[in-house]
């Protein structure tokens, strides 16, 4: 299968590329639009980017033509059973001695009753001729058993090595060779003997992108203000993500936004948080414990969205995860939140499994990532999707504000982990 990329001023041209490359059996797989970076990008017209597909069985349909005809007879190889006989099989005459050995004798008045038109030359040549064409009929169909079964057993060697590519490939790419082997096993019960390759890297396709799940970001419905509470160790990006975030929500989606920062350790945390909150004309405090929280809230509590920055810290420090904790759950009841776990993409596997186990303490919550453009594998994305149980939401590849996050697009993480580009 060939994947590529076309860009266009419009869907329309776009598509419209992918199918003078790809022809009319190209198959869209993604449609997205394109904004131009920066905050004043949003002023500035978008291109659309199509995602198209065409099996190199139409692409190229050369290197899929049979290659077994009827004017090329079967090649004896190595690799393939061969099941034709390597000498000339002939049929031994039956001897009058052997013929009375077995059978009773007659007379030569039944003899001639049984086969009257024996003693007719012509006769005997036109039985010897259809003797001749059912042997050959026979051979023939022998000889379309025999290709049938090396095609089928040349199939099925062709899915083993890929599926042991595909194994490998996981691996190389961090993903964890427990929740690997649970892949393979869960393709290898619904892919069939002799399945293609194309119908094996369709099923494990569909096997990462269920595992995956739907990404879950922020939910508008309920009561407002919704305060979305950022945690997660120091140096992730908590603070430019909070930014990122907002401004898709002031710019895009006309919501209100307010900021308050939790982080006290860090005095170029506050100062950064209060240049984006100036840049989107959004207000912004700092509050020291939940009784201050809780009265900034109340203030600004006709606002949509109050963003929620917090201290960085290690996993292993107690004293500043009951701090976190405190705060979260000292929010009032009456106003709906949610809390986002900020991670990096380049921490290291077992620092992540701490990192989870530790902030599961404080409160459930969802996973967002970051720093992708700064990692080629992306293994432990899904190896803590699957132990945290957590949903993904977000995704971040850059510190442009607002335009390096995107909801966490699983076709693209999967197209990677099988070894796309």
């Amino acid at each position: 299968m060939t994947i590529k990329k076309f860009q266009g001023k419009t869907k329309e041209e776009a598509m419209e590329k992918a199918k003078e490359e790809f022809g009319e059996n190209a198959v869209i797989m993604n449609i997205k639009e394109l904004k131009s970076k920066g905050i004043m990008g949003a002023f500035k017209k978008s291109s659309f980017e199509v995602t198209a597909a065409i099996e190199d069985r139409e692409k190229f349909p050369e290197k899929f033509s049979n290659p077994i005809s009827k004017e090329q007879p079967l090649q004896k190889g190595t690799d393939n059973i061969n099941l034709a006989a390597d000498e000339k099989i002939t049929i031994p005459v039956q001897t009058q001695s052997k013929r009375e050995e077995y059978a009773p004798v007659k007379t030569e008045r039944a003899v001639e009753k049984e086969m009257p038109s024996v003693r007719n030359s012509d006769d005997i040549e036109k039985r010897l001729e259809n003797l001749s064409n059912i042997l050959e009929k026979k051979l023939s169909e022998d000889e379309v058993k025999i290709r049938e079964v090396q095609a089928a057993s040349n199939q099925n060697l062709e899915g083993f090595k890929f599926m042991k590519m595909l194994y490998r490939t996981l691996l190389d790419n961090d993903v964890n060779e427990k929740y690997v082997n649970q892949i393979m096993d869960e393709a290898e019960k619904v892919t069939h003997s002799g399945s293609s390759v194309d119908y094996i890297l369709s099923n494990v396709y569909q096997k990462l992108i269920l595992k995956f799940g739907q990404p879950n970001g922020i939910e508008m419905e309920g009561k407002k203000p919704r305060v979305l509470f950022f945690i997660g160790p120091t140096g992730v990006g908590k603070t430019t993500t909070i930014a990122k975030i907002a401004s898709k929500y002031k710019v895009e989606y006309e919501k209100k936004v307010a900021f308050l920062t939790a982080d006290t350790y860090r005095i170029a945390a506050t100062e950064q948080l209060k240049t984006y909150a100036n840049i989107l004309d959004a207000p912004m405090n700092v509050v020291y414990s939940a009784e201050e929280l809780n009265r900034a809230v109340e203030n600004i509590n006709n606002y949509d969205l109050i963003f929620v920055d917090t201290a960085g810290f290690s996993h292993k420090n107690e004293t500043q995860r009951i701090d976190i904790k405190n705060l979260i759950l000292g929010l009032d009841e009456q106003y709906e939140k949610e809390v986002y776990l900020v991670l990096s993409a380049t921490t290291k596997y077992k620092d992540l499994l701490e990192i989870v186990d530790s902030y599961a303490e404080i409160a459930s919550y969802k996973l967002v990532f970051t720093k992708l453009d700064e990692t080629t594998s992306y293994g432990n994305i899904l190896n803590i999707r699957l132990y945290s149980g957590a949903d993904l939401s977000y995704m971040t590849s850059g510190q442009n504000v607002p335009d390096d996050i995107e909801v966490f697009n699983s076709q693209m993480i999967v197209k990677q982990l099988l070894g796309g580009r």
